[in-house]
C-alpha cells in the first residue's frame, strides 16, 4: 500500500496561514476558508491537477517553450 503524499505545514507557517485568514475573513471569506483548510490540513498531492491536465481540461493548447511570451504581463 502506497502512503499519500501531503505538504504539511510547519506551526509557524500554520500560524502564518491563520493570521492571513482572519485578515481575509470580512473581504473574501472564500479565501480565509480556503487559507485555514491548508493550515490545518496542508496539501494531498495526490489530489492535485496538474498545470497542463488544468490547459487540457480547458481546451487550451500546450505549452511550448519555444513560444513567444508577449502576452504575458
Amino acid at each position: 500500500m502506497e502512503a499519500a503524499m501531503r505538504i504539511v505545514f510547519d506551526p509557524a507557517e500554520q500560524e502564518a496561514l491563520r493570521a492571513d485568514a482572519r485578515e481575509m475573513a470580512d473581504g473574501d471569506p472564500r479565501i480565509a476558508y480556503v487559507l485555514e483548510r491548508l493550515a490545518g490540513e496542508g496539501v494531498d498531492l495526490d489530489a492535485v491537477t496538474s498545470w497542463e491536465d488544468l490547459r487540457e481540461n480547458l481546451g487550451q493548447p500546450p505549452l511550448d517553450d519555444a513560444a513567444p511570451t508577449s502576452h504575458v504581463a
